[in-house]
This record gives structure tokens, sequence and C-alpha cells, in this order.
């Protein structure tokens, strides 16, 4: 089943968010078991500070007590040496231990009664020797035989050997739960891996089908696109040759429209030469109240055939405009386009020079700003098209105001080439913006008189130089008409013989 562009977003998003799930729960984790290790990692290092202060202490006294010994047996002042070394460094050793213990509160009555024993002791064993060197040694000899120093001395190896126990067992359950924490930090950056390696793979193999798809899909547009091309090609030849024949069509009705109507403006001529004999034999009879058959002829010499003659002759004249309109505009689709390099700006500057006069007689202005590079173009097509705005904006201009006119020329960023014609006349409604620009038709109530042929002549012509008209307008406030024209008319013209 093919991926849409909607199930690819949300295909990409749910792996994104698996992602980050899994990202966050590995980094979470991690940092859960760092801290866990750490704190092991603490209490086997403190366990071992307690377990080397309490060896350290128990050697030191074992060292005293041995000193003591060897000195009483034999009175050797050199072993008095191990002995006060042992003695000055009990002290410190202490120290230590109750500072690695001090975590513990449920130690500080056990190191409280290890203190005074190792006080006591260090009386007994500073007294002995004290005794043994005055010469007394049988009274040193009778307090150690009372064996209260050995008890005091297994109470306290009792206490350090339980702190050394305890420590041993702290070490290795501290060591276990390392163990356990690496091996758990190991299984998470397992599973975090896969689930970031299916992640990938799963994102991998979407992106991949959806190209495939992607690829599939701009080969058929592209063959799609040139089978369009060519069926466009096919419409466009076909629809240009029943442009032709139309064309061709308005010419011939309309040239042939004209024979008739020659005839019937000739004959009008002749029936209005011809009214004044009959007004000359009317008027030789006089006046005859008495005769209807007089009265009836000298109105209908002197009114009804006037006014007939006029009707046809404003009726003959309309059709001849509608008839010349309809050639012009037959022409002007028939006539070959001539390209040639322009500057717009000097074009400009010579249709607003052709009616100057007219402005500057209502005391009006016209500002001119185009800057655009060189076009090649149909000079005439451009001539006309400005004539007729520039005409529409002086003969539609408001009645309470001077007039007052801008062009600009400027080049789009695909290059097509605009111009806006900006005046400040009586507008055009709204609902008449579409209409103007069809042949015959005109905006509003007309005081002007018009066949209603410019705008839809300006139409053609801009469309045949390969762009457009639009208006922007609202009543009272002016109307602002945009040309679009093509860069390069000879561009247009090749695609044109090719197709």
């Amino acid at each position: 089943m093919p991926i849409s562009s909607k199930g690819f977003a949300r295909v990409s998003l749910a792996l994104i968010i698996v992602g980050v799930l899994a990202l966050i729960g590995i980094v979470g984790t991690t940092i859960w078991l760092v801290e866990r290790t750490q704190v092991y990692f603490e209490e086997v290092v403190q366990a071992r500070e307690a377990r080397g202060a309490a060896v350290e202490l128990r050697n030191l006294l074992q060292d005293a007590q041995s000193g003591q010994r060897g000195y009483l047996l034999t009175l050797d002042p050199s072993y008095l040496e191990p002995y006060e070394a042992a003695v000055g460094a009990i002290e410190g050793a202490y120290n230590r231990l109750v500072a690695s213990l001090a975590a513990f509160p449920q130690t500080e009555e056990p190191l409280q009664a290890l203190s005074s024993d190792i006080d006591t002791k260090r009386t007994e064993l500073a007294r002995t020797i004290e005794l043994a060197g005055a010469g007394e040694l049988g009274q040193a000899i009778a307090i150690v035989r009372t064996d209260a120093g050995e008890a005091i001395m297994s109470r306290i190896r009792q206490v350090l050997d339980s702190v050394i126990e305890t420590s041993d067992m702290r070490i290795f359950n501290g060591v276990i739960e390392q163990r356990g924490a690496a091996n758990a930090l190991r299984i998470i950056a397992l599973i975090g891996a896969l689930v970031i390696v299916g992640v990938v793979g799963g994102a991998a193999w979407v992106v991949l089908r959806y190209t495939r798809e992607l690829d599939t899909a701009r080969d058929e547009v592209e063959m799609l696109n040139r089978d369009l091309e060519k069926r466009v090609a096919e419409r466009t030849v076909d629809l240009r040759r029943a442009n032709e024949e139309v064309q061709r069509f308005a010419y011939i009705v309309t040239h042939d429209l004209r024979a008739p109507l020659v005839n019937i403006m000739g004959f009008t001529s002749e029936l209005e030469a011809a009214l004044g004999p009959i007004n000359a034999l009317v008027e030789s009879h006089g006046e005859n109240p008495d005769d209807p058959v007089l009265a009836e002829a000298r109105q209908t010499a002197q009114e009804d055939l006037p006014e007939a003659i006029g009707f046809i002759r404003s009726s003959t004249r309309k059709m001849d405009g509608l008839i010349n309109a309809i050639l012009k505009i037959s022409r002007e689709g028939r006539r070959e386009l001539k390209s040639e390099r322009l500057d717009l700006a000097e074009l400009v500057e010579g249709a607003v020079a052709a009616v100057r006069h007219q402005i500057d007689e209502t005391g009006g202005e016209v500002t001119i700003d185009v800057s655009t590079p060189p076009v090649f173009s149909d000079r005439l097509a451009l001539e006309q098209i400005l004539g007729n705005l520039l005409d529409n904006a002086i003969k539609y201009r408001h009645p309470d105001r001077p007039i007052d006119i801008a062009v600009k020329g400027r080049q789009e960023r695909d290059g097509r080439i605009v111009i806006d014609v900006r005046d400040n006349g009586r507008g055009i409604a709204p609902e008449d913006h579409e209409r103007v620009f069809e042949l015959f038709r005109r905006s509003g109530n007309q005081t002007v008189p018009g066949e209603g042929i410019g705008l839809a002549h300006v139409r053609i012509m801009a469309r045949n130089l390969g762009g457009d008209i639009e208006l922007q307008s609202n009543r009272d406030h002016g109307t602002t008409f945009t040309v679009i024209i093509a860069p390069d008319l000879r561009v247009i013209a090749r695609s044109k013989a090719l197709s």
C-alpha cells in the first residue's frame, strides 16, 4: 500500500517519539545507575577505611602489649621502642576509626566503651612498665597475672573484630551491588542500542520506501506531463485554427454587412433629398382645412418622414460603428506581430506626449516612473494599449477634480513586465470589473460616446503579447489598470512555431 505524505509524516513522528523516549530512558537509567554505583563505591571506600583503622588499632594495641611483655620478661629497654611507638599511634588510629564510623550512629556507644577500655589498657601497660623500671618487677607481674588486662584486651579485640567483620560484609555487598549496577547498565545500553537501531532502521525503511514512491510518482507525472503537453499543443493548434476561422468569418460577415448598409445609407440620402420636392408640392396647395388628405400629407412630409429618416441614419451610424469595431478587432487578431527592441520608458513618454495637451487643458498632471530593461515586443500593440488606457483616463475623468495620471513600469521576479496606469477618475463599480473587458459592454451610466470596444481590444492585444490586463477600482476613487506582457515576444513566437 503506498505511503501518503500524511502517513509518512505520522510514521516519521512516531519513530522520532519512540527514539526520543528510548534515549530519555537510556540517559535517565544510566544516570540513576551511575549514581547508585557512586553510592556503592563510597560505601566500599568508607568500609575499607573503617576496616583499615580497626586493623591498625588492633595491631597497635597488640604491638604495645607485646613490647610490655618482652620488657617485663627481659628488662631489655629495646622492647620499649616498639611499645612507645605503638602507644603514641593508638590515639590517631582510634580517631580515624571514629571518623570512618561517624555515619553510623549505632556505633557511638560501642566506640565510647572501646575508648574507655583502650585508656584502661594503656594505663595498665604504663603502670607495669613503670613498676618494672623502678625495680618492682614482682608487682608488675602480679598485675599481669590478674588477667584483668587480658579481659580488657579481649573486649577490645571483640569490638574491633566486629568492626572488621561488618566492614568486610559491607565491602563484599558493595562490590556485588557495583557488579549488579554495571551489568544492569550493560543491559540497558544493549536494549537502548537495539531500540535506536530499530528506530533508525524503521526510519530508513520508511524514507527509502517513500523516496521510491516519490520517484515512481515523479516518473508518472513526467509521463503525464509529456502527454499533457502534447495534448495542449494539439489543442492550441486547433484553437488557433478555430480562432483564425472565427476572425476570417467575422471579417467576411462584417464585409458583407457593409454592402447592404451602404445601400441603406445611400437610399436614406435619396429619401432625404426627395423630401424637398414633396414639401414644395404640399406647400403649393396652400392651407385647406377641409382637405384631410392634404393635412395628412403635410404631416407626413414635414414630421413623420424626417423623424423616420433620422432614426434610420442613427441606426445605420451605430451599425457602421459596430461593423468598424469588429473589423478592427478582426484585423488586429490577424495582424502578424513584429518583435523589436523597445525602450519602455521612451514608449510611455511618447504615448503621454500624444495626450498631454488634453491633460493640460484640464489643469491635470501626469507622472511617469518606468524602470525596466529593454523589452522585445510589438510597438504598435503597446502604443495602442497605452493610448486606449490614457484616453479612457481623460474621457472618464471626475468632474470635480483635475486629472491625475501615474504610469509606472517594473519587472517582476519571474521576468514579466508590469505596467500600471492609475487615474483619479470616476472609477468602476465592482460588479463591472470583468464586464468592461467584454465586447460592446460599458460600465455605469454613459455620458461619453463610445462603442465599448476599447478595453476588449486592449485585452486582446495584451494577451497577444503574452500577458493580460487586470484592474483595481471603486467608485469615485479612480482606477488602476495593470498590463502584464512577456519580456521577449520572440520566445512566444518560437513556441507557437514549434507547436
